[in-house]
């Protein structure tokens, strides 16, 4: 699933192609990739001839604020990513006019495409069809978003804030720090680089971890997420960015998907395991259950 590096590639992306677009028209395979409003005929109806005002993020969502006070939020889910180009429908199949990355199979599956009065238009690639879009007033996007936890690159996000999060909480700390009502947008691997880079192991409980380790993680977690957006972020499976592009993040993991390979701070070979069902890389050297802090 794409994470905040991902989603903040994507609307960074968006930003420089879209904005001041408005949506002509819009096209489906799979309604049931739209939420709200419940009828694909409605949705079409209500977002045809609003411009968009302003692209952002929130978590793993990104926000087009449209004209008119309207929002349409897109959540790529597992396997989605949104590109722009220009595509024509040949034979039932929507084929790319311009050569490149638009044209590789991984860009293909698309499900939705948002047609702008500037000739360009915004497609989602889902090979799952997991991904949800939604149309909703600007101003119930608070509603949208409540229980969400703090943007961990903002620069409200202060050390102190970070602490008080772990006061009187309990639980392996990979599992919390990807809890989206504690931290927004970390995932799988964004949480298993920070923990590397804090040399803190993924099981320990956070109740254990001091106001040094706590120091280390918080700026463990800022440095791994700020690389993966400067690079891109990351491809293993199925992103891209919005023209069809791999995220460069991939040649910067130090632990993710590396296990028996030697960890790139002592050489100790990277192990896995698993942690409620999801796999977790560490190494056993420097992220020991006791450091000295």
């Amino acid at each position: 699933m794409p994470e905040l590096p991902e989603v903040q590639t994507t609307v960074n992306g968006l930003q420089k192609k879209v904005l001041g677009g408005t949506f002509i028209d819009v096209w489906t395979d799979w309604e049931k990739m739209v939420k709200r409003p419940a009828r694909f005929k409605e949705f079409k109806k209500q977002l045809k001839g609003r411009s968009i005002l302003r692209v952002w993020r929130r978590a793993k969502n990104v926000v087009f604020e449209l004209l008119g006070g309207y929002s349409l939020l897109i959540h790529m889910k597992m396997t989605g990513h949104l590109l722009v180009g220009i595509w024509n429908l040949e034979s039932g199949i929507w084929k790319s006019v311009e050569d490149g990355p638009l044209k590789e199979k991984i860009n293909g599956y698309l499900h939705i495409i948002f047609f702008l009065d500037n000739g360009k238009m915004i497609a989602l690639s889902d090979m799952r069809k997991f991904a949800k879009v939604e149309l909703v007033k600007t101003e119930d996007l608070h509603k949208e978003f409540e229980g969400l936890g703090p943007e961990p690159l903002e620069k409200s996000f202060t050390f102190e804030k970070f602490q008080a999060l772990f006061t009187r909480r309990r639980g392996k700390v990979k599992q919390v720090i990807m809890v989206p009502q504690f931290i927004a947008g970390i995932g799988n691997i964004y949480a298993s680089e920070a923990l590397w880079e804090a040399k803190i192991h993924p099981v320990k409980d956070i109740s254990k971890l001091g106001r040094k380790e706590l120091r280390v993680l918080y700026n463990a977690i800022r440095k791994v997420l700020a690389l993966g957006v400067e690079f891109g972020g990351d491809s293993f499976s199925d992103y891209r960015d919005v023209d069809g592009n791999k995220g460069k993040f991939e040649g910067k993991k130090k632990v993710y998907q590396r296990t028996g390979q030697p960890c790139l701070r002592c050489i100790t070979l990277i192990k896995r395991l698993k942690i409620g069902q999801r796999s977790s890389f560490y190494c056993p050297a420097c992220q020991t259950l006791n450091p000295k802090f």
